[in-house]
Order: C-alpha cells, then structure tokens, then sequence
C-alpha cells in the first residue's frame, strides 16, 4: 500500500506519481466495473484511455493499483496517478488581449469572448483567459483549485463579465460575495419557444446527467436529493415568435444552469449544441424557415448566452460596484434576423 505524501503526490517506492482524479464512491455506489464509473466522472475520456491506465498501474482504488475489471464499491476512493503532474498545473502565460472593463489595485473586471475557455482543463491547455492573465498581471492570487485570480466562470461558448481578484484579500472577500450569493449576476438569452409567462423562477437540483455525462440536468420528486440546489430568475425582454429573448439572474451558480434550468422548462438555448438546442425547435417545416435558421446559427455559432451584468461590493473599499457589457455583435445579429423574421412573417 503506498503512502501519500502531500497533494497530488504518492510515493510509489521510485518515481513520484501525480494525482489527476480522485473520486469518493457514494454510500449507494452498486458494484460497478472501475472502467466504467470513471467513464461517467471523467469528461472527455474514452473507455481504450481509462483501461490502457489501469492496464500501466495507473488507477488505484484505497491506495492500492486496480485492473479495469476491478468492481468498485460504497466509499471506495478511486485515483488516477500518472508520473506528470496535471497539465493545467504547466500554466504557460500567453500574450492574448484582454477587454478589460475595470481595474483598481484588488480587482479587475473582464468581458470575456465566446469562445475563450477560462481556465486549463483536459483538451484545453493554452488559450485560456488563465493563460492571458498570468502573462498580463504577476501574482495573482490562487483559489482554492489553484487556479490564479479565478473567483467564479463562465462556460466557453458563453460571452461576458468576470471578476478577477488581484489580492489575497480580494479574494477571499469576493469567493465569501458568491458563497452567500450577495453578489448580482444577469444573463440575456434568446431560447427556443414563447415562454408563457412574462417573468418566473426555476427550482430544482442540478446534477450530472446519469446517462450523458457531458450534459446536467434538473433531479426532482423522489430524485430531489441528487445534484446540488439551483435557482434561476426570469424575465422576457423581447418575444420573437418562434423564440423569446430572455434575462436570468442568478442565485446560484452550478455548471450549465441556465441552460439546464431552461430546457427543464421546455426553452432549450438557441443553438446550444451540448443541450440540442442546434435542432430547429419550433417553428414551421417550410424549407425557406429551415433555411433561415441555418443563417442564423451561422451567424452565431455557439449558444445564445451573454453575461451581461456583474455587481459585487468592492472588497477594499466597501463600495457597491456594477457593471455591464452590451450583447456581442455575433448575438445582436442573431437577434436582428429574428426580429426582422417575425416582423415580416409571424403574424
């Protein structure tokens, strides 16, 4: 049995061996194949990459080397070690422009592209807004993921306001903002369906998806104590027929929850593609409304989602701070299509 070290290491008795992964099997766990459970919580992995791991000594359950037929169990804990440390831990500063919308001497405020990942993470080592910052800004702070200056994110394909702390202070003051959920967070999105309603509020747990595990989802009823509390505000800003234009403030912060909570009411994103929000929804089956909806996911090519407004007190000087980042041109001409649709066609 090996003996940990400290963190992200185990001393293997010559090399040291980086912790990559490391799950705490639930008191329900079913016996299951080690190959398959980490097919479900591990991202992007294929089944050939997880059983080559196992196959070179690579995946342990209790400290102890596993094959991949190995059957785990209740509060087995599962690591995967390799002899390199986690490749978002090489953090190479990179000279990519910033849009950045405030900056003191504790925090900065960036508007984030669509497109930019935040952070490293499997499949996406270089180009992040991590990589920017560390090249523009010396000492940033890290989090608690060892991520410098990162105090909360947005997905990839979403645009829009971060804050940054420049601090140890500052950051500890913001995380504390977002963990009592004081701070102000506003999204627009333009979603599938004429919402009902003119204004409303989602309620319902997110969590992993049990059988897409690239996807979440909303647990309700007898599943209510899956995944982890979520709750969205809405309002309608602009009803375009076929599709609505929405703003969602946040009180919480799970992975996807507008896009989950959306969809779990039936208002998938416009051309989400992780949600199928990329397939005509609504609408007619004429060829030339087919073929508008194609111009309009070539316009903007990723989900409708923009975080527009961003308010948090300022961690040195108490001062409450707001700001707020028009829609990107790729959204607004999305936008301007549908209203000219809608005009001219719905009546």
């Amino acid at each position: 049995m090996e003996e940990i070290n400290g963190p992200g290491t185990v001393d293997s008795g010559n090399d040291d061996l980086y912790e990559h992964f490391r799950f705490v099997a639930d008191k329900g766990q079913q016996p299951l194949r080690v190959d398959k459970y980490l097919m479900n919580k591990i991202e992007n992995a294929t089944r050939n990459k997880i059983q080559k791991a196992a196959k070179d000594g690579n995946i342990y359950v209790n400290d102890s080397p596993v094959k991949s037929n190995y059957k785990v169990k209740a509060n087995d804990v599962v690591t995967v070690m390799f002899e390199h440390p986690p490749y978002e831990f090489l953090l190479v500063p990179e000279d990519i422009p910033i849009d950045i919308v405030h900056e003191d001497d504790a925090v900065l405020v960036v508007n984030k592209p669509a497109g930019m990942v935040v952070h490293p993470g499997h499949g996406n080592y270089s180009g992040t807004l991590i990589n920017a910052l560390t090249f523009h800004f010396e000492n940033l702070p890290n989090n608690s993921s060892n991520r410098p200056g990162l105090v909360h994110r947005i997905d990839k394909d979403t645009s829009g306001l971060l804050v940054i702390a420049k601090t140890e202070e500052a950051m500890t003051h913001l995380a504390k903002q977002f963990f009592d959920k004081s701070t102000e967070r506003e999204y627009v999105a333009l979603v599938w369906g004429n919402i009902d309603e003119d204004e409303g509020t989602i309620e319902g747990n997110i969590g992993r998806h049990p059988k897409n595990r690239l996807q979440n989802t909303v647990f309700l009823d007898e599943e209510a104590d899956k995944g982890k509390p979520a709750v969205t505000h809405f309002k309608v800003l602009e009803r375009l027929g076929y599709v609505t234009l929405v703003s969602c403030s946040l009180e919480t912060g799970r992975t996807h929850q507008i896009r989950v909570h959306l969809k779990h009411i039936g208002h998938t994103l416009f051309n989400d593609e992780r949600y199928g929000g990329d397939q005509i929804l609504k609408g007619t089956h004429f060829s030339k409304y087919k073929q508008f909806v194609e111009n309009c996911f070539k316009v903007l090519p990723r989900q409708a989602l923009h975080a527009r407004t961003l308010g948090f007190v300022h961690p040195s000087t108490g001062e409450n701070l707001r700001f707020e980042a028009p829609v990107p041109e790729d959204m607004e001409a999305c936008l301007d299509k549908w209203r000219n649709y809608s005009r001219h066609v719905i009546e």
